[in-house]
């Protein structure tokens, strides 16, 4: 068994004070660093997913319905699209970043950010973001380590940490979800996913 921790989109704009703020979001970036720091040596692998926007369409609005339409957040090299300073990224090997032109949800549609790319959050206003060409799908770059089974944290329980977990069993992997190191957008919702990861074959276990 080889294992990888995925982080999903512990960013600015996902906890109090951003754009699209959970209520947990900057609590569980402190667990999650706190659990990596404690646990880092049973996981090959720890990657980062991003939501990273430069032109979503649809995926932003002015009258979003918080389902299939948000708010503008995580736009490519903001200040909200970086990780949360309580996310302690020591061990986090390599970044995936999604949604640039389409929304996506699932760190599966993530591509390997290029070392060389401007650093979230310092970008100058109005300054063209970068195109980084050819990237490697997170799938792709897991099958290279040989990894078999998954553990997901992160933010939003009930859409991105969802979207991740599901495409990571359909992809063939041993997929759990720690459900104590994910935020959720709506606390209300919580036991329809916790039924649907379920159903989806991803087991769902609390680590706290």
């Amino acid at each position: 068994m080889s294992k990888a921790l995925i982080i999903v989109d512990v960013q600015n704009d996902f906890c109090p004070g951003g754009a699209l703020a959970t209520e947990r979001g900057a609590e569980v970036a402190a667990l999650i660093s706190e659990f990596v720091e404690n646990y880092h040596d049973r996981y090959q692998a720890i990657v980062a997913a991003q939501d990273w926007h430069i032109d979503p369409g649809t995926h932003f609005s002015d009258n979003p319905d918080y389902q299939d339409s948000w708010p503008p957040h995580c736009r490519a090299e903001s200040k909200g699209a970086e990780l949360h300073p309580e996310l302690d990224t020591d061990y986090i090997e390599a970044y995936f970043r999604k949604g640039a032109y389409a929304p996506a949800y699932s760190a599966f549609e993530g591509l390997l950010a290029p070392e060389y790319t401007v650093m979230p959050g310092e970008r100058e206003a109005g300054a063209p973001v970068e195109d980084a060409g050819e990237q490697t799908p997170l799938d792709a770059w897991l099958s290279e380590r040989e990894i078999t089974d998954i553990d997901v944290v992160g933010i939003a329980t009930d859409f991105c940490v969802k979207a991740t977990a599901m495409d990571a069993v359909d992809a063939g992997y041993e997929t759990r979800v720690l459900l104590d190191l994910t935020a959720p957008v709506s606390e209300d919702s919580l036991d329809d996913t916790v039924d649907e990861l379920e159903d989806a074959g991803v087991t769902v276990i609390q680590v706290l």
